[in-house]
């Protein structure tokens, strides 16, 4: 076995050791030597070390070895030579360039099999390409900017409401889910199984529609909801009866609201001038994002409505009613975490990315990499 290379740490050394030894995220083969490391510099001997571990002894001994030589770099895996590369920059940079810049004849978009062809590389070599530099001909994502003159000012004075709610006030987010469906599939629901997940026919039965009216408390989470028939001007004022009378009268009511026709019609502008506790915060046009109540109406539409089988109309509504009530039983808050400065960052940073000088900079700078 020969002479024990003798094996001392320092506090640094064994403190970081001791953090690869027990982090749950470190490589389990890299855990394991730092293991025996520590071990080793207790004073045990390698079989006892490899007895403890569960390892050979000549593994102990290898490691012991390695550290005292090379310290903690010992124990990293040493780089491996692999096979050479036979697809040199140019022809990577040319499979770049003609996903981001092309299109085939017979298509939309490029497939790997038809970049393949048409660069003359293998699919697994067009497909390990497209993986490092992130392309995904395959994918598309869709994408609104707001155009209203007054974003700026609006997404301040929205904004500033949820970081900074007014004292003594209510901050209710509005607007409706309209054109709910009550929708019966044509055959029963198969049940889910064990690798086999739950089944529903394509087609469906319709029984009519409903439109949702929803006012979410930012503060508490609570939401006052009202169905109706339709989502006309006359049903948002009841709905807005359905706020006052649900809102301490001692408490300033702030509306967040788009500028959708239904809520700026005379028989509403009358409505809130009568009541100047009210005070209404537009969000800008194409901005539903900015509005916290589309947060919840996501929620009831995942978790009710999209999966929901309702036989008639006033099933869909109880079953809308009883969502609600469930939610208000032990409401929490959406939490907002981006100031206004963020948001209006982002959006600058996303025009400048996506204009014509800059995805030529990105792909320039990219493709020598």
């Amino acid at each position: 076995m020969g002479r024990l290379a003798v094996l001392e740490l320092s506090e640094a050394e064994r403190a970081e050791l001791t953090s690869l030894a027990v982090r749950r995220n470190t490589a389990q083969a890299l855990a394991l030597r730092a293991r025996i490391v520590l071990g080793c510099a207790a004073g045990d001997q390698n079989k006892d070390v490899a007895a403890r571990l569960g390892v050979d002894p000549a593994t102990v001994s290898k490691w012991r070895r390695r550290f005292v030589a090379d310290r903690l770099e010992g124990l990293r895996d040493e780089p491996r030579s692999g096979a050479p590369r036979t697809v040199d920059d140019d022809r990577i940079e040319a499979v770049i360039v003609k996903t981001l810049e092309s299109v085939p004849s017979d298509a939309t978009h490029w497939s790997s099999r038809g970049m393949a062809k048409a660069s003359g590389l293998s699919v697994s070599t067009v497909q390990r390409i497209w993986r490092a530099f992130g392309l995904q001909p395959h994918r598309l994502e869709t994408f609104k900017l707001s155009t209203d003159p007054d974003f700026v000012p609006k997404v301040r004075d929205v904004v500033g409401l949820y970081m900074s709610p007014a004292d003594r006030a209510v901050v209710l987010c509005v607007d409706e889910k309209s054109q709910i469906q009550a929708l019966d599939r044509s055959q029963p629901m198969l049940p889910m199984r064990p690798g086999q997940p739950a089944r529903q026919t394509h087609d469906y039965k319709r029984h009519g529609t409903t439109s949702l009216f929803a006012a979410l408390d930012i503060a508490t989470g609570r939401v006052i909801g009202k169905c109706y028939p339709r989502h006309r001007a006359s049903e948002f004022r009841k709905f807005l009866d359905e706020i006052e009378a649900n809102v301490p009268a001692d408490l300033d009511v702030h509306l967040v609201m788009d500028n959708y026709a239904t809520h700026k019609t005379q028989l509403i502008r009358d409505w809130l001038a009568k009541r100047p506790r009210w005070h209404v915060h537009l969000t800008p046009t194409s901005a539903s994002w900015l509005n916290q109540v589309e947060r919840f109406f996501a929620l009831i539409t995942e978790r009710q409505i999209r999966r929901g089988i309702h036989r008639s109309v006033k099933a869909l509504h109880e079953a809308i009613t009883s969502f609600i009530d469930q939610h208000n039983a032990d409401p929490k808050p959406f939490r907002w975490t981006k100031s206004a400065d963020d948001i209006l960052a982002s959006i600058k940073r996303f025009c400048l990315r996506n204009t014509p000088q800059a995805s030529q900079t990105e792909r320039t700078s990219g493709s020598g990499h």
